[in-house]
């Protein structure tokens, strides 16, 4: 099959389409013919070794965690999904024709495999930064780095449960902010005011790691109401940086809860093909993303 690799760590530019041997399923898990694979910014974090101690990666290593796909392994134990079901779920190396994954769901009827395909870990992230920040309902939670797809989620899930959001993002996302229900504003000269314009600040998440947790700090009063994913030095400020993941199988659980009802939809920026994931990869670092990115195979 064919497989997106990297020998090294570094920049786009190390990533290469190769032949490799098909993976199986073993047991537990299920393989897939993958249809789309999502792009986080954890794979170009661990491609470029940012990840390294606290996700020990072995070279050479594949890319990508989160696909949709069809069914067509099932390992030993697993019971409620059948050869030809049209799943989406998190697996390891999903950049690739076929892959493993340890966690899935049926997809929604009304879902492409390109849009289910950006879901898993961004709603796993989403939920588990809302439930560690500790936010309630009717309080405000304030999201740096609003517009991608773990910030889309945030707002929406956010919104779901009575928890009003403002959020920062580029000029031009603004509308789109505002459309999923937040109060928005840019994270240029002068952010800091302008969120204090808007309202309280109970609690907030950086979801962007460009340097702000100082500022959250200060905005939140608290610096354990003060989440990042993206900025390793959060501690220092006595912040939190999130990086255990929970419960896939809940999180997807959880998507098709609110897919269903209509409360959840996160677009799909841009996709590409297998062949130009390291030009994925170099958009997705480049940030100003509105929704998510895919890689369709």
């Amino acid at each position: 099959m064919k497989k997106v690799s990297f020998a090294e760590f570094g920049g786009p530019d190390v990533l290469r389409l190769i032949d490799a041997e098909e993976p199986h399923a073993g047991p537990g898990h299920i393989r897939i013919a993958v249809r789309a694979a999502g792009v986080n910014p954890v794979d170009w974090r661990i491609r470029e070794g940012q990840m390294r101690k606290v996700r020990p990666t072995a070279l050479p290593a594949g890319v990508g965690l989160d696909a949709a796909g069809v069914v067509d392994e099932v390992g030993e134990g697993v019971d409620g999904v059948e050869i030809g079901d049209r799943v989406f779920g998190e697996g390891t190396d999903t950049c690739a024709e076929f892959a493993v994954l340890s966690a899935w769901a049926r997809m929604p009827g009304n879902l492409t495999f390109e849009e289910a395909a950006g879901y898993p870990s961004v709603m796993e992230t989403a939920l588990r930064v809302i439930r560690e920040v500790g936010v309630q309902p009717g309080r405000t939670l304030l999201v740096s780095g609003a517009s991608g797809g773990v910030g889309s989620a945030v707002l929406q899930v956010a919104r779901d449960r009575g928890i009003a959001v403002i959020g920062t993002a580029g000029a031009a996302n603004q509308d789109y902010l505002r459309g999923l229900g937040a109060a928005a504003t840019t994270y240029d000269e002068g952010w800091v005011e302008r969120v204090r314009r808007l309202g309280r600040v109970d609690a907030a998440l950086d979801l962007a790691g460009s340097g702000v947790i100082r500022e959250l700090v200060e905005l939140t009063g608290d610096p354990r109401k003060v989440v990042s994913i993206a900025d390793l030095a959060a501690p220092e400020f006595g912040a939190r940086f999130s990086n255990m993941a929970g419960s896939v199988t809940e999180a997807l659980a959880e998507t098709v809860r609110l897919l269903d009802r209509g409360a959840l939809h996160i677009p799909v920026e841009k996709s590409y093909p297998l062949t130009e994931t390291a030009t994925a990869h170099r958009d997705s670092q480049a940030g100003h993303t509105r929704g998510r990115r895919v890689i369709v195979v």
